[in-house]
């Protein structure tokens, strides 16, 4: 029996398709109620319930956008902090695995000594690491919750490392999208948002991200943090010219002349924009589109919402 907690939410209905498609027995749980639930009474229900695994969706990410937060510390603070803590303590106590979703705004800018931010890199966009935005906090200070910690290994950047042994996954997800219209898809948001911010980022196809996650479970690839991003990279004015490529939305875009200009009219809180390293993920046998391929495949086959 799988546990899916945060079922009904972008990321939680595509798990519960892909587990019901492959008619794998799961049951929903709520999030918030597991975060307060006492303790000995989810370890005797997981158990009653003959799980095996937990897959945590739940989560605070603000709606529309993540200066929601700013607004809502408490309940961000439950669902991207304490609720990872107390996932990590039951399942262990109960002896099953868990996956836990995570997010890749955690990190911001280049990573010092090139290339993509990789998963035994600290974070730089958190609270140990200001400035940052709220939510970025909470979701760092969750995988703090799940036992990972920053050491010192004497190069460029500080590792993440955990402080034992890692008992479950923490899968990074990265602005996802697909091909279905909606308020929290990135390609809708780009239609919809008056002024772009340009910046290079990684991404991740909701779909490819549920599949690789299940991946990890069902190969029983080594437990810890993997950045579940397709390859690559693009800028905000890449993902435009294949919006107009393919007549997917053709009003004139436009940009604002620099961050600080987003800052003083736009936005509440700094924003994450960041380059991940996918090597791990690959070196496991688990492999995505490159992010050129799923952009141009999503856009090609274009659902607007009705």
């Amino acid at each position: 029996m799988i546990i899916l907690l945060g079922s009904t939410g972008y990321v939680g209905q595509v798990f519960q398709k892909r587990l019901s498609d492959r008619s794998i027995q799961w049951e929903a749980l709520s999030g918030r109620q597991f975060t307060f639930a006492n303790k000995a009474d989810l370890v005797g229900s997981l158990k009653t319930k003959k799980a095996s695994f937990l897959i945590n969706c739940a989560g605070y990410t603000g709606k529309p956008n993540v200066d929601a937060c700013e607004l809502d510390k408490g309940n961000c603070l439950d669902g991207n902090a304490i609720l990872p803590s107390v996932i990590r303590e039951v399942c262990e106590e109960v002896g099953i695995g868990w996956g836990h979703v995570s997010s890749g705004c955690i990190f911001g800018s280049e990573r010092p000594g090139g290339g993509g931010w990789r998963e035994d890199d600290a974070p730089n966009f958190c609270f140990r690491q200001p400035p940052c935005s709220f939510y970025s906090g909470t979701k760092a200070l969750g995988e703090e919750m799940l036992g990972w910690r920053a050491a010192d290994r004497g190069d460029e950047w500080p590792a993440w490392e955990h402080e034992s042994e890692a008992t479950g996954y923490v899968w990074r997800l990265r602005i996802p999208f697909n091909e279905i219209d909606g308020p929290r898809n990135y390609l809708s948001k780009l239609q919809r948002y008056e002024n772009l911010l340009q910046a290079r980022n990684s991404l991740s196809h909701l779909e490819d991200f549920v599949e690789a996650c299940w991946s990890c479970v069902e190969k029983e690839v080594p437990y810890g943090i993997y950045n579940v991003t397709n390859p690559g990279s693009v800028t905000t004015s890449d993902v435009v010219e294949l919006i107009l490529k393919h007549g997917v939305n053709n009003k004139d875009y436009k940009f604002f002349d620099s961050e600080e200009e987003f800052m003083s009219k736009a936005a509440k809180t700094p924003r994450s924009n960041c380059v991940l390293d996918t090597a791990k993920m690959q070196s496991v046998g688990i492999h995505m589109r490159p992010v050129q391929e799923a952009l141009d495949r999503s856009l090609k086959n274009w659902k607007r919402e009705s």
